[in-house]
């Protein structure tokens, strides 16, 4: 079938804004209580950004799956920070995508499972603050940019 995964992101200058988009949301997921289990994970009907999980606290044991597709846009973008990217074409290549991920991972085959989108803006920083107010958990600056979660949309694909 032709899978492959990498779980590592590749340098920003290599994709740019969306990957750093990506690893922004990893972050914040991640204080949520999520577990980054891949990032970019392809296969050939594309690439799934991020497939994340929930954990029984009490068991340690993976509850439910989470791939998040996230969209990150420059300022002044005409999709609705991305949300109109996501056309019926775009949510079936999700649909196999995620089919195939579950193939690869039969162990995760039977979790329940969910699609999320992550609006993203980027702005490109000409005087780095890091000690601007503006900044918390949904706005930080990385590598030159200041990156801003718009919207966390859990739950939204559907077959």
């Amino acid at each position: 079938m032709g899978r492959s995964s990498r779980s590592q992101s590749q340098s920003p200058n290599s994709s740019g804004s969306g990957t750093l988009g990506e690893a922004f949301v990893a972050q914040w997921l991640q204080a949520r209580g999520w577990v980054v289990l891949y990032r970019r994970w392809h296969c050939r009907w594309g690439e799934l950004d991020l497939v994340i999980a929930q954990r029984d606290p009490e068991s340690d044991r993976l509850v439910s799956i989470a791939f998040v597709e996230v969209k990150t846009r420059s300022s002044g973008n005409w999709d609705a920070d991305g949300l109109l990217a996501i056309t019926s074409q775009k949510q079936a290549k999700l649909w196999k995508a995620a089919q195939y991920f579950l193939a690869d991972h039969p162990q995760l085959a039977e979790l329940p499972c969910r699609f999320d989108i992550a609006l993203v803006s980027c702005q490109r920083v000409v005087n780095l603050q890091t000690d601007d107010p503006s900044l918390s958990l949904t706005t930080q600056i990385r590598s030159g940019y200041r990156l801003t979660l718009n919207d966390y949309l859990p739950a939204v694909l559907m077959q």
